[in-house]
């Protein structure tokens, strides 16, 4: 099986940097639930509105979330396309390994020393 091209591609860096950050997991997971406002989420973490936007700024170059202006408030909505596509190339390393794995076991089984005593 071959790994898709995907692999190195500057997208699959951004989307994977988003996800390497816990406080954007945690704000990603918030607004796959609900849409919320860039206030709303800067009040449930222990730093400065500016650094929320920054984060959230991150996840939508990533294609993580998207924004929407209502009147004066910016509201953050999930995008699960993003994550279907890392889903889609971790399942492709998974499944690489697993048949490197079973390659592996089925030479061992095969080993000649391991032959009647």
């Amino acid at each position: 099986m071959s790994l898709p091209q995907l692999q190195t591609s500057p997208e699959i860096d951004r989307l994977f940097h988003a996800l390497a950050d816990a406080t954007r997991r945690d704000i990603l997971r918030r607004v796959t639930e609900a849409d919320l406002s860039i206030s709303a989420l800067a009040g449930r973490y222990e730093m400065s509105m500016t650094a929320v936007q920054k984060h959230v700024g991150v996840l939508e170059s990533a294609g993580l979330v998207g924004k929407t202006r209502h009147g004066r408030e910016q509201r953050v909505q999930g995008s699960p396309e993003a994550l279907h596509q890392a889903q889609s190339l971790l399942s492709s390393y998974e499944t690489a390994w697993r048949e490197r794995i079973d390659r592996m076991a089925a030479l061992l089984a095969d080993d000649p020393k391991e032959g009647p005593p």
